[in-house]
């Protein structure tokens, strides 16, 4: 099927090529000297040209929606697949067939993460998630189980250090914990959400928001945030931290003897670890463009193969969606299958324009009314799940 595919754009491609036909490609600045070396390789083929622009990474979601609505904009463009809700719904994406990618090659988490209402609307090639950032001078081995989590936490825990810290108001962090019991955001059944089913309350997200208070009551403050949690790390002043990838540099400038741990090799009870959230990054193309089954022969025979990820990677360095690359990286790098663990241990964020009304009420009363101690775990999961189901109507 996947061959029949193929041959179907390439004889699209044959009459395109002859007219000299230009792809534009927005892109961030990472990704700028791949895509322009994976073009020359395209114009040689096709006589196709690549006009690779640099767009910032945080605004490329908002100036394409605004410019693929006046049909213009990009044919391709790079973008994490929790911003994709909007422009979906604006039918400013054009989806891929499945077959056109060999699903086995790829990491479930990433081709879910590109899936809405059962299409595939993006083609992945880097996936990540926070995970544990241990001080090595206060612990030789990061902890495999709850109850070891606790232990750490209160043995580093003094009038001078801390034990553990995280951004505990931001549901971005505190998740792994309300999802590692069995609690979810909305309800995914392997091709769509059901934001009808909102389980940030249900028995599992209740015992998650206990495990925060007793953290909480073990020493952590009830106001930690990503600056002080940050801080105290590169300073020397805290044994465990949840953080991103992205603070690595940082944490090497700063000199400290650090090791990395997935949080869902942290055990809650049996069978049951920590989950966090994973992000996902891929290719998409522009509905509206006047190139799509060009665009779709770029992505996905040129930039989307194993040397193409693995081009990517070396100029992107964050855990491949290919499996196969991914496998590569690991052999010579070790800290990789620590990134790679925590991203296959993740589930992707969903993806809906719902999500925004998760985040205005569980990063605001839905955590901090039972951290600060004004209410329940119990009794601020269900109020905010009544809040968010009252806005979705």
């Amino acid at each position: 099927m996947k061959k029949l595919v193929l041959i179907a754009l390439l004889v699209s491609l044959s009459a395109i090529a002859i007219f000299g036909a230009k792809l534009v490609v927005w892109t961030s600045e990472k990704q700028v000297p791949f895509m322009k070396k994976m073009g020359e390789q395209f114009t040689k083929k096709y006589g196709v040209t690549l006009d690779v622009q640099m767009v910032n990474f945080g605004d490329i979601k908002s100036k394409f929606l605004t410019a693929a609505q006046a049909g213009e904009g990009p044919d391709i463009f790079v973008l994490a697949h929790d911003n994709m809700g909007e422009l979906v719904a604006n039918g400013l994406v054009e989806p891929f067939e499945f077959s056109a990618v060999d699903r086995k090659n790829y990491y479930d988490v990433a081709i879910d993460a590109f899936t809405m209402n059962g299409k595939l609307y993006g083609i992945p090639y880097a996936i990540e998630s926070i995970l544990m950032f241990y001080n090595k001078d206060y612990i030789k081995d990061p902890p495999k189980t709850a109850e070891q989590l606790l232990k750490y936490q209160k043995d580093f825990t003094t009038k001078d250090t801390f034990g553990l810290l995280w951004d505990v108001n931001n549901l971005y962090f505190s998740y792994p914990f309300l999802s590692g019991f069995g609690g979810y955001v909305f309800k995914w059944d392997g091709k769509q959400y059901n934001v009808k089913d909102v389980g940030l309350a249900n028995a599992g997200a209740i015992k998650g928001g206990n495990l925060i208070k007793t953290i909480i009551e073990n020493g952590m403050p009830s106001s930690s945030n990503y600056g002080t949690m940050d801080s105290a790390f590169k300073d020397g002043l805290c044994a465990m931290i949840i953080n991103g990838p992205w603070a690595i540099p940082d944490y090497n400038n700063a000199g400290i003897n650090y090791g990395v741990w997935p949080l869902a090799s942290i055990e809650l009870e049996k069978g049951k670890s920590l989950k966090p959230f994973a992000g996902v990054q891929g290719f998409m193309v522009n509905a509206k463009s006047k190139n799509k089954a060009l665009a779709k022969e770029f992505i996905i025979n040129y930039i989307s193969t194993t040397e193409g990820a693995y081009t990517i990677y070396k100029e992107d360095p964050r855990t491949p969606a290919r499996k196969d690359v991914a496998e590569k990286v690991i052999a010579t790098d070790e800290n990789a299958k620590v990134f790679r663990d925590a991203a296959i241990g993740a589930e992707p964020m969903p993806n809906v324009l719902e999500m925004g009304n998760i985040w205005s009420v569980m990063n605001g009363e839905g955590l901090v009314n039972f951290t600060n101690g004004t209410s329940t775990p119990e009794q601020a999961l269900k109020d905010a799940v009544s809040k968010i189901l009252a806005n979705l109507k």
